[in-house]
């Protein structure tokens, strides 16, 4: 059996910023809206902890915020929070496999336009580390395995395979001359 925490809360409506800061508090922890105002997340110790500390901030802003343990009734309720946790995942899932293939379509681009330099070189290799770290916030709220995850991880793979390709055509272009005259002499 699944436990979950909820939060249900109130925040005065002006300035509208409070609220829009609450709301992405909250989804920065992963948390799902089954309605306006009411969110839920796993039950454990850190999730507690930050529910906690934003009640506190709900009732500084002079709002209201209620804090409860709760489970499903039964499976098919379980199964349809961890199916919405598991969609929100997914939908980041997708934003990230197109920001993989923005990536490998953008190396691509510059392998057919012969830009072969360090510079572009360090460009993709830190776009890559963003991607990398992007992935890892994502697994971090990805708290039930949802089914994109597999593909994102082979995507990002993917996306390290072809800079590794990119790198070594870098390489070959940027070679100094004299080195390629003294490699080419040996053999």
């Amino acid at each position: 059996m699944h436990e979950w925490l909820l939060m249900a809360y109130k925040v005065p409506p002006e300035p509208s910023s409070r609220r829009v800061t609450i709301w992405r508090r909250l989804k920065g922890l992963g948390a799902i809206y089954i309605q306006n105002g009411v969110c839920i997340l796993p039950k454990n110790e850190d999730h507690q902890r930050q529910f906690k500390i934003i009640e506190n901030e709900i009732i500084n802003l002079g709002g209201e915020a209620l804090l409860l343990e709760t489970a499903g009734l039964d499976r098919k309720q379980e199964e349809n929070i961890i199916q919405r946790f598991n969609e929100e995942r997914n939908a980041e899932y997708r934003e990230f496999l197109g920001k993989c293939r923005d990536y490998i379509a953008e190396i691509d681009k510059e392998t057919a336009d012969m830009h072969f330099t360090y510079a572009e070189l360090q460009e993709n290799d830190e776009d890559l580390k963003k991607l990398r770290n992007w992935l890892e916030r994502i697994k971090k709220l990805d708290y039930y395995g949802a089914p994109l995850l597999a593909e994102a991880e082979k995507q990002l793979t993917i996306c390290a395979q072809v800079l590794e390709e990119f790198a070594h055509k870098v390489y070959d272009a940027e070679e100094p001359m004299d080195l390629k005259v003294k490699t080419d002499q040996k053999t």
